[in-house]
C-alpha cells in the first residue's frame, strides 16, 4: 500500500485526476469504478476540465459506480445517478449506455443486488476503483459488521453515517436509510485501488491503513490489497 500527504485538498484532486487520466491513456477502453460526496468533485472537475481542452478522451471508457440510495429514482437530485451525471459524465465525451450504477428504485432490491454484481463481472472488474472513506471506517455503503460483505448487497445505513450525508438533504429525516452498494469482495476484484481523503479523515486513514485489519474498520481491507493507494491532505 501507498500512502501519500500532500497539503491541500487541491493538490489531492490534482493527483487523482493525474492517476485516473494515465488509466484512460494507456488503456482508452478501461473499466473505472466511480465514487460520489464531496472527497471526488475536485478530481471530477480536473478530469472534465482535461476533456474539455480535447487532452483526455472518455469515448470507449465504460464505468461503474459503488452505491446508490434505495427509493430513489435516477432522476431525483439527490441520487448518486444525478450526482454523476452533473459532476462528470455530463461535462465528458462519454457514452451514456456505458455509465453503470445501481437502481435504487428497483422493486427487487435482491435480483438488483445480482444484475449489478454480474454486470461488474461482466465487464471484467474495474482497472482502477476511486474511493472516499467514511469517518466509520467504512468504503462504498459497507458499514462496520462482523465480516466482509462479499458480493453487492443492500445495506441499512449507520447513524453516523446518516447524519453526515444529512448535510445535502433539506433535512435529517429525508436522508434514505438503505443503499446498495458493492461488496467488499467486488471491490477488493480492482485490479488498482485509490482512496481519497480530506484533514478531516485524518483520525480514521490512520485507524485504517496503521491498524489491525478487520471488518469493524472496513477500509482496512484494502491494507491486503496488490495495488492500493491512500491520498490525503493535511489541510
Amino acid at each position: 500500500m501507498k500512502i501519500i500527504e500532500v497539503e491541500s485538498y487541491e493538490k489531492l484532486s490534482l493527483l487523482a485526476a493525474d492517476m485516473i487520466a494515465s488509466q484512460v491513456l494507456l488503456k482508452p477502453d478501461c473499466v473505472l469504478g466511480l465514487a460520489t460526496g464531496s472527497s471526488p468533485l475536485g478530481t471530477y472537475e480536473n478530469l472534465a476540465s482535461r476533456c474539455g481542452e480535447g487532452r483526455l478522451d472518455f469515448s470507449r471508457v465504460r464505468t461503474v459506480n459503488l452505491d446508490e440510495y434505495c427509493g430513489l429514482t435516477a432522476e431525483n437530485p439527490q441520487s448518486y445517478r444525478y450526482f454523476m451525471d452533473q459532476n462528470l459524465f455530463g461535462r465528458v465525451n462519454i457514452d451514456p449506455a456505458n455509465t453503470h450504477l445501481p437502481d435504487g428504485s428497483a422493486s427487487d432490491m435482491e435480483a438488483e443486488c445480482a444484475r449489478y454484481e454480474s454486470l461488474v463481472e461482466s465487464l471484467g472488474w474495474p482497472d482502477l476503483q476511486l474511493l472516499g472513506i467514511g469517518h466509520n471506517g467504512h468504503i462504498g455503503f459497507n458499514e462496520p459488521a462482523e465480516d466482509f460483505p462479499a458480493r453487492v448487497h443492500t445495506v441499512q445505513l449507520a447513524e453516523s453515517t446518516i447524519k453526515a450525508n444529512s448535510r445535502l438533504f433539506d433535512r435529517v429525516e429525508d436522508v434514505p436509510t438503505m443503499a446498495v452498494t458493492m461488496g467488499i469482495g467486488t471491490i477488493m476484484k480492482a485490479r488498482r485501488v485509490l482512496l481519497i481523503a480530506g484533514a478531516d479523515k485524518r483520525e480514521i486513514v490512520e485507524r485504517a491503513f496503521h491498524g489491525p485489519v478487520t471488518p469493524q474498520v472496513p477500509g482496512s481491507i484494502l491494507q491486503l490489497h496488490p495495488d492500493a493507494t491512500v491520498i490525503f491532505t493535511r489541510s
